[in-house]
C-alpha cells in the first residue's frame, strides 16, 4: 500500500487558488495534503495549513528552493506555518538544527537535485549511496525521491526500488507521476507514498473535475489515504 499525497501545486509552485480548491475537496478521502514553498505568501499558506489541520488531515510542505539561503528561509517558514511534514531540500546538515525540537517529520531529497522545475542528476549508484548517507542521520524521518525526474541512465522504477531497499525509513516518490502506470510502479517499488500535483490540474488521469481525478487514483489497487 502507498499513500496518495495531494499536492495543491502546478509546475512546481502552489496554485494561486489553493485555499478555494482545498475547500472544494473537503469531503475527499485524502489524508495528506501538500503545497510548495513558492507560489503563495506565507500568510496564505498558514491559512491553508490551518484549514487542512482543522479537517484532521496532515499538512506537507515541499521545498523547491534552489539555494542554501532560500532553502533555510523556507524551513523557517514551514515552522511558522506549522506543517506536519517537510519534504525536499538538499542542505540536510543545515536544516536539522533548525528542525531540532519540533514535531515536523523531515523527508529531504535523495541525490543531487537541481533547477526549477527540479530534476535529479547523478548516477543510480550515487543516488542510492546518498540516500543511505542521509537516512543514517538522526532527525531524518524519510526521503523524498524525484524518481520520474531522474536525468541519468536507468529505469526510474529500478532506482526507486533500490533506494527503498537501501534505507530503513519511508520513501515518498514525487514529481511527474501523471498516469496510472506510474502510480502502480511506485506501489510496486514499495514507496511509503507518492505525490500528485500538476497532473490533477491538467486532467491527466480522467477528463473530468478534480474530485473525479482523485477518485480515479484511489481506485487503483494499492493506493491508500
Amino acid at each position: 500500500m502507498s499513500h496518495f499525497i495531494l499536492m495543491l501545486t502546478e509546475n512546481d509552485a502552489t496554485i494561486a487558488d489553493a485555499i478555494a480548491t482545498y475547500d472544494s475537496l473537503r469531503d475527499s478521502p485524502i489524508h495528506y495534503v501538500g503545497f510548495k514553498d513558492i507560489g503563495l505568501p506565507v500568510a496564505a499558506l498558514k491559512q491553508l495549513a490551518q484549514r487542512i489541520r482543522a479537517d484532521g488531515r496532515k499538512v506537507m510542505l515541499e521545498v523547491v528552493a534552489t539555494s542554501r539561503e532560500t532553502e533555510l528561509e523556507s524551513i523557517r517558514a514551514a515552522l511558522e506555518i506549522g506543517v506536519d511534514y517537510l519534504l525536499g531540500g538538499r542542505h540536510v546538515e543545515d536544516a536539522l538544527p533548525l528542525l531540532r525540537g519540533s514535531a515536523v517529520r523531515y523527508f529531504p531529497f535523495a541525490g543531487r537535485t537541481v533547477g526549477h522545475p527540479t530534476v535529479l542528476e547523478g548516477t543510480m549508484n550515487e543516488i542510492v549511496e546518498d540516500a543511505r548517507r542521509i537516512a543514517s542521520m538522526p532527525g531524518v524521518h524519510g526521503l523524498d525521491l524525484l524518481a520520474y525526474r531522474f536525468a541519468g541512465e536507468g529505469d526510474p522504477v529500478e532506482l526507486t526500488r533500490r533506494v527503498v531497499e537501501a534505507v530503513g525509513i519511508p520513501v515518498i516518490a514525487a514529481g511527474s507521476i501523471d498516469r496510472e502506470k506510474r502510480v502502480k510502479a511506485m506501489i510496486s517499488a514499495n514507496t511509503w507514498g507518492f505525490t500528485v500535483g500538476s497532473a490533477l490540474f491538467q486532467n491527466a488521469f480522467v477528463d473530468r473535475r478534480l474530485s473525479a481525478q482523485i477518485d480515479t487514483i484511489f481506485k487503483i489497487e494499492g493506493v491508500t489515504a
